[in-house]
Parts: structure tokens; sequence; C-alpha cells
């Protein structure tokens, strides 16, 4: 019985996905809903992201909070990047570096390159955490090393301030 509703999920999502891109929010929300309230990751993360941007819904942070977070709780590391993104700009809560720099850790550790980006900048100003230019220097250097270019100059930057010691 599960094997037989598993690409019927699959593929509601898929059809929200398309949905959400032809700009028809609506029915995204009809598909993701359902599959987010039975605990779909993917569809949870996609809820917070139309709450977070008001795309097809009123734009509200705490209904964005409350998807992000259950999507974290399965350790999705896009959610884990999205709820550091609202700590860090103060979207819905208070600013808080530190949280948001928990959250851009546990996205970090799983590979996520905008978490590792964020991690270097928040060890680069000491915001959340104390300033550390080898840290900063070592986000930016995983970071880069997936494609990410602000990295690539940011670690640049940084590498003039260090110690060739340092860097190795």
């Amino acid at each position: 019985l599960l094997s037989l509703s598993l690409p019927s999920l699959a593929g509601d999502f898929e059809e929200g996905l398309t949905a959400y891109q032809a700009g028809d929010y609506a029915t995204a929300l009809h598909r993701w809903t359902p599959l987010a309230e039975e605990g779909d990751a993917s569809a949870q993360l996609k809820l917070g992201a139309m709450y977070d941007k008001g795309k097809g819904v009123p734009q509200e942070y705490n209904n964005a909070m409350k998807w992000y977070t259950r999507a974290t709780e399965q350790a999705n590391a896009d959610a884990q990047f999205s709820l550091g993104m609202m700590y860090h700009k103060g979207k819905g809560v208070l600013r808080d570096y530190k949280i948001a720099t928990k959250w851009y850790k546990l996205a970090a550790e799983q590979g996520d390159a905008q978490a590792q980006f964020y991690l270097g900048v928040m060890y680069h100003r000491g915001a959340g955490v104390l300033q550390d230019n080898l840290y900063a220097h070592m986000w930016f250097d995983i970071a880069a090393s997936l494609g990410n270019e602000n990295a690539s100059e940011i670690k640049a930057i940084i590498a003039k301030r260090m110690t060739p010691t340092d860097i190795s």
C-alpha cells in the first residue's frame, strides 16, 4: 500500500514545482501543503519560501519559520540555510547572528555552498562568532571550491592579511 502512494506523492511535488515555476502559485500551494503536513521536507522548504517571499500567499515570516523549521528537523540543508538567513536579516525574528551562524554551520557541513560562504562572512566579520581569519579563509576556500566566485575574491583579500603558515 505504501509503495502505491509514493509515485503519487512525488507526482504531486513535481506538479507543484512545475506550477510554481510557471507562476501558478495557487496550484503549487494546493499540491505542496498536504505533502508538507505529512512531513515531506522538500514541500516544507518550498512552502517556507513561498511565505518568506510572499509568492501566492501573504508574506508571513511566522509561517515561513514554521515550515523551514519543520524541514530542518529532517536535516534539510536548504531549510537550515534559509533559517540562518532569517536570523541574519532579522526577518520575523530579532536579528541574532549567533543563531544564524548555528544554522549556516549545519547547512555548510552538509555541503551547502551558500551556507559555507555566509559562514565565512560571519567569521570574517566576527558576527555571532569570534572574528577568525583562519576559519573565514577555510569556509571561503570550501565555498570557492564549489564554484562560488564571491568566495574566491574575499578569500584572496583575507589571505593578504594572513601569514603563509596560517593559510596552509
